[in-house]
């Protein structure tokens, strides 16, 4: 890495990493906001991949939809509004839950494509429902999880009384203020395991890396650095749990390390693959100095979704 090209990245992460961590405190529509923009511009970079292949995804259909799985995650908010606007108004409205939510999306979503590819007139009409049908899901719903994370941390879906047994019937602030702040500490802490693990494995694979990893699809890679990597984003789990996260036992932050340090790693290979197939280096030049979107953000994809479902329905 040239010494300019160093400047580069290090100017780009002065500026970058506070406006990530502002966004994450803020929390509510800001980190909405800050993750959905975040997906369109990933998503992009994915169906530029897809291009690159001799496919044509539907840019429009599949933008749309992204931008339609990401509130999603938003639901205790978007429900408190919508319902509540109605019943201003007079009127029951029913709500879905949020799994039917999503499923309702995805039953939409897969005739529109398959309609709107009727009239398209483009070859590989198989390849082109597929890809703008995955892109939605692999981005824009893996992303949205994100949000999901952090809006678990409110008393309507957090274990309120199990951290604050004399809360009462009704939540106090300071203790809801509490809760939320877990929230956002606890995407920090995802993105600071993952960055853990890639730099572990970075250097502890030039210090000592000799046993390929993944040769095919990402040849510096080696099997030390991965293992590094692996013990970093645990580590960096354990740390963050015993400082800023004591509604998890040890057991859950060293699943929650695991979790990171196995499937962030496999999701900076699967984009990799990608890449190789669509032959291109970076999946765009959009962060000077970093790449793109996804090269960024690569890891979080495979954790967030993960993370989100383990929290929800194990943790909580």
């Amino acid at each position: 890495m040239s010494m300019s090209n160093l400047t580069t990245r290090v100017l780009v992460a002065l500026v970058g990493i506070p406006l990530v961590v502002g966004a994450i405190v803020a929390g509510g529509y800001f980190f909405f906001a800050f993750v959905l923009a975040v997906s369109v511009l990933a998503l992009r970079e994915f169906y530029t991949f897809a291009r690159a292949k001799g496919v044509f995804p539907q840019h429009a259909v599949g933008y749309i939809v992204g931008v339609l799985m990401v509130p999603v995650f938003l639901y205790d908010r978007l429900h408190t509004v919508i319902v509540g606007a109605f019943v201003k108004a007079g009127v029951e409205v029913p709500f879905p839950v949020m799994a039917q939510e999503f499923l309702i999306l995805l039953l939409a979503a897969v005739p529109v494509m398959l309609i709107v590819e009727l009239f398209r007139g483009k070859p590989n009409a198989l390849m082109n429902v597929a890809v703008t049908l995955m892109g939605a899901m692999y981005v824009s719903a893996f992303f949205g999880s994100l949000v999901g994370i952090r809006e678990l941390f409110v008393p309507a879906d957090f274990p309120v009384y199990a951290h604050f047994p004399d809360a009462g019937p009704f939540v106090p602030e300071d203790i809801a203020a509490t809760i939320y702040r877990w929230g956002a500490w606890t995407v920090l802490t995802i993105f600071v395991s993952i960055w853990i693990c890639d730099s572990a494995a970075y250097f502890a694979g030039r210090a000592f890396g000799k046993h390929k990893l993944f040769e095919r699809v990402s040849p510096k890679k080696t099997w030390e650095g991965a293992i590094a990597g692996f013990l970093g984003a645990i580590a960096a789990f354990l740390v963050m749990q015993s400082l800023v996260l004591p509604y998890l036992t040890v057991v859950q932050a060293l699943i929650c390390g695991v979790i990171v340090g196995i499937f962030g790693q496999l999701g900076d290979l699967v984009e990799s693959l990608l890449k190789r197939d669509a032959g291109v280096k970076d999946s765009s030049s959009l962060i000077p100095g970093h790449g793109g979107v996804l090269d960024r953000f690569d890891s979080i994809l495979f954790v967030s979704p993960l993370l989100f479902l383990y929290l929800d329905f194990i943790v909580f």
